[in-house]
C-alpha cells in the first residue's frame, strides 16, 4: 500500500490508508489509546482499540487504518486535519526513541544554544523550526519563478578558488598536488559572476555559499547564503527596478505585507542625518506589531573611507590608508570617473552602490561594476597597490575586461535575514537549518577539529 501524507487524509474519508511519522503526543485511556501522528505536512488524530499502548513520543512509527469523519461534538478547529482521525487497524513500529535530551513541545527559546545547537536535528522537529524550514524553501521557490519571469538563468560557480582581496579574510584550503599552494573558498561569486556577464549571459542569478573569516559576531557565522544576481546593458535605475520586482513578488507570496508598493529612494548622507544609520526601520509601532515589512534604498555612498586602524582586514587591503567602503570592483558614479581615474578627491568619490534595507537590517548590497580595466586599475591604485600585484590580484578580470565586457551591475540579497524578517525572528541562526555557535564551532558536528598525522603529511604540512 502507499504512504499517504497526513495532510491528504482529507481527501480519503471511508479509505484504509498507510500512514507513516513521529507519535507527536500520546493519551492512554485503558482500552483506548489515542495518538497524534506528525509528518511533514501536519498531524492527525490516530485512535487504536486494544493496541497501540506500548508507543512513546517520538517514535517512528507506520499506521494503517480507515479515515473517518469526527462527530460534530469532536471537531478540532485548531487542527488542519480536526474534522476526520484515523481509525488503526494495524501498526508497526520503524523506530524507538529515547528519552530526548532537549524538549521540543516548546517553542525552544528557553534552551541554551549549545545544547539546541548539538541536538539541531531534534532542534528541528519544533513546530516553529519546521515552520521556518519550509517558509525558506518556498521564498526561494518563488524567487526562482520571479528570476525566471525577468530572463535570469541560473548558474553555479566554483567553491575552490583563488584568494583575492575582497574584504575580509578568506578560508584556505592546500593542495595536495600542487605542494605549499592554496585554494580558497569563496567570500563571494563576486568575480565569476562578472565573467559570466563577459561570457553574454547577460543575466545570472544563484543561492550562493559565501564562505569569510571574519571577527565573529553573537548572531553570524563564517558561511551565510545570498541570493546573486547580475546584468548586463542596464542602468543603476534598472537594476533596481528589477530587483524590486523580484523581491516584492517573492516575499508577498509567501504572505509578506509591504508598507509601500514602490521602496522610497534615499540617499546615504541623508540616511545618516535623519536615522543616525544606512540601515533604518520605517515602521510605525502599529506596522511592527503587525509584522509589515518597510523596504527602502540607499543610494550614493562614499567610494572610499579612511582605514580603521583597528581591523586588521582594513589595514591589510588599505596600504594608502584608503580602503572601499563596499565593493572595489564597483564603479564610481558617472560624474566622478575622472576623479577617480585621476586619483584626485578620494573622499568625494561617489560609488554607483545601493543597498536594499528592510526593518532596520541590511537586506541587499550591490552596484553598477567596473568593466573599464583602467577604473578597476584605479581602484587598486588608490588603495595603495603597485602594477604586479593588481595584476597579481585580479590580473585575470583585467584581461577579460578588455575581450568585450558588457557594462553590467548586480546585487546579493541576504536570505537568512530575509527569512528571520518575514518569519518574525530575531536571529539569523533561527533561520539556517545547522547554523554555527558564537565561537565558530559547527552544529551536531564537533569541527573544528584535528586531523591525523598522514592527511597532513599528504598535503606537506607540518604544526
Amino acid at each position: 500500500m502507499k504512504r499517504t501524507y497526513v495532510i491528504d487524509t482529507l481527501k480519503e474519508i471511508g479509505n484504509t490508508v498507510k500512514l507513516q511519522g513521529w507519535v507527536d503526543s500520546k493519551r492512554d485511556h485503558g482500552k483506548v489509546t489515542f495518538i497524534d501522528l506528525r509528518d511533514t505536512t501536519g498531524v492527525v488524530q490516530c485512535v487504536g482499540v486494544k493496541i497501540m499502548s506500548e508507543l512513546g513520543t517520538e517514535w517512528v512509527v507506520e499506521l494503517v487504518g480507515v479515515v473517518k469523519a469526527r462527530p460534530d461534538n469532536m471537531l478540532n478547529d485548531l487542527m488542519p486535519t480536526g474534522t476526520i482521525e484515523l481509525e488503526v487497524l494495524e501498526y508497526s513500529v520503524l523506530n524507538k526513541c529515547k528519552e530526548l535530551p532537549i524538549p521540543i513541545n516548546t517553542d525552544g527559546k528557553e534552551i541554551n544554544e549549545e545544547s539546541r545547537l548539538k541536538y539541531r536535528y531534534l532542534d528541528l522537529r519544533r513546530q516553529r523550526m519546521a515552520k521556518i524550514i519550509k517558509l525558506r524553501s518556498k521564498l526561494n521557490g518563488e524567487f526562482r519563478k520571479a528570476l525566471e519571469e525577468h530572463r535570469f538563468i541560473e548558474v553555479e560557480t566554483p567553491m575552490l578558488t583563488k584568494s583575492t582581496k575582497e574584504g575580509a579574510r578568506d578560508f584556505i584550503v592546500p593542495s595536495r598536488h600542487n605542494p605549499g599552494k592554496f585554494y580558497a573558498l569563496p567570500q563571494s561569486p563576486q568575480q565569476y559572476k562578472q565573467l559570466l556577464m563577459t561570457a553574454g549571459v547577460e543575466r545570472y542569478f544563484q543561492f550562493a555559499r559565501c564562505i569569510r573569516d571574519e571577527d565573529l559576531r553573537a548572531d553570524r557565522g563564517y558561511e551565510f547564503t545570498q541570493l546573486d544576481l547580475e546584468m548586463s546593458f542596464v542602468s543603476q535605475e534598472e537594476i533596481m527596478s528589477a530587483v524590486e520586482d523580484i523581491v516584492k513578488k517573492a516575499v508577498t507570496s509567501v504572505g509578506g505585507k509591504l508598507k509601500e508598493s514602490t521602496f522610497p529612494v534615499i540617499n546615504y548622507y541623508d540616511a545618516l542625518n535623519k536615522y543616525g544609520a544606512d540601515k533604518f526601520d520605517l515602521r510605525t509601532d502599529t506596522e511592527k506589531k503587525e509584522g509589515v515589512l518597510a523596504f527602502a534604498w540607499v543610494i550614493n555612498f562614499p567610494f572610499f573611507k579612511k582605514v580603521d586602524t583597528s581591523d586588521a582586514a582594513e589595514v591589510q587591503d588599505g596600504k594608502s590608508g584608503w580602503t572601499f567602503t563596499h565593493n572595489p570592483f564597483s564603479s564610481p558614479i558617472p560624474e566622478h570617473v575622472e576623479w577617480h581615474l585621476q586619483q584626485k578627491n578620494i573622499d568625494k568619490i561617489v560609488t554607483a552602490q545601493y543597498d536594499l534595507v528592510c526593518n532596520g537590517y541590511e537586506v541587499g548590497g550591490g552596484s553598477v561594476r567596473a568593466h573599464n580595466p583602467e577604473i578597476l586599475k584605479a581602484t587598486f591604485k588608490i588603495m595603495g597597490y603597485s602594477d604586479a600585484e593588481i595584476h597579481e590580484g585580479v590580473g585575470h578580470m583585467l584581461e577579460a575586461f578588455e575581450l568585450g565586457t558588457p557594462p553590467h551591475g548586480g546585487i546579493a540579497l541576504g536570505v537568512d535575514r530575509l527569512v528571520i524578517i518575514l518569519a518574525g525572528e530575531d536571529s539569523l541562526k533561527e533561520s539556517i537549518a545547522f547554523p554555527m555557535t558564537s565561537s565558530g564551532r559547527t552544529a551536531v558536528m564537533d569541527a573544528p577539529s584535528e586531523v591525523s598525522e598522514k592527511q597532513l603529511k599528504e598535503l606537506h604540512i607540518k604544526l
